[in-house]
């Protein structure tokens, strides 16, 4: 499996120097998220366990991946957060596709780690279209307005937003800004991978 060793502590985008570093894009203008724990690379064979995972519902492709970000995630060095959410699905999207990815890694992390889980809290209330072969403008544009926080309010908490493979960061981005708005005091980010685009 591609290891994602050397990474941003905050987007976890590969870093040739050494972890716990910045890169220059979240130097320049942080996201709104405070860390992202990605132990893999988007790459072959983890892309190809994803796909069948997301569109072809082989729920052993998503545990495989899912154990392994759990195995990282207990190894220590990362906050612990007060709930784990899942990025949504919008309903319609859930209704052709038969299965939300993020819930079923949230879900896993959550029973393995111990965690409370909060599946509904974060809801997609637009029905967006796929993010697939847009750029990051067009994807920050497209999710504008898309997501809301259904239930009370998140006061000083520290919460972890899970989801498949995180790409530009667009849709944790957006998420990670309903939630603060919603009170939380910060916004970890737990992924399957990293995608990286040269």
């Amino acid at each position: 499996m591609p290891r994602n060793g050397s990474a941003c502590s905050q987007c976890a985008l590969p870093l040739p120097d050494g972890p716990d570093t910045l890169c220059g894009a979240c130097q320049q203008k942080p996201p709104p998220y405070r860390a992202t724990v990605a132990p893999l690379l988007f790459k072959f064979p983890v892309n190809r366990l994803v796909h069948r995972f997301k569109f072809q519902r082989d729920l052993a492709s998503g545990r495989i991946l899912t154990d392994l970000l759990t195995e990282h995630l207990a190894s220590g060095g990362v906050p612990e957060p007060a709930m784990v959410l899942p990025v949504p699905m919008h309903r319609l999207r859930l209704a052709t596709r038969g299965l939300n990815p993020a819930y079923e890694i949230a879900r896993r992390c959550s029973r393995a780690l111990g965690l409370p889980l909060t599946a509904h809290g974060l809801q997609r209330c637009r029905n967006t279209r796929t993010q697939t072969g847009l750029d990051a403008g067009n994807r920050r544009r497209n999710l504008r307005g898309a997501f809301r926080w259904r239930e009370s309010r998140l006061d000083g908490l520290h919460v972890a937003m899970v989801d498949d493979v995180m790409t530009t960061g667009s849709t944790v981005s957006e998420c990670a800004r309903v939630l603060t708005r919603a009170g939380a005091e910060s916004v970890s980010v737990w992924v399957l991978a990293r995608a990286v685009h040269h």
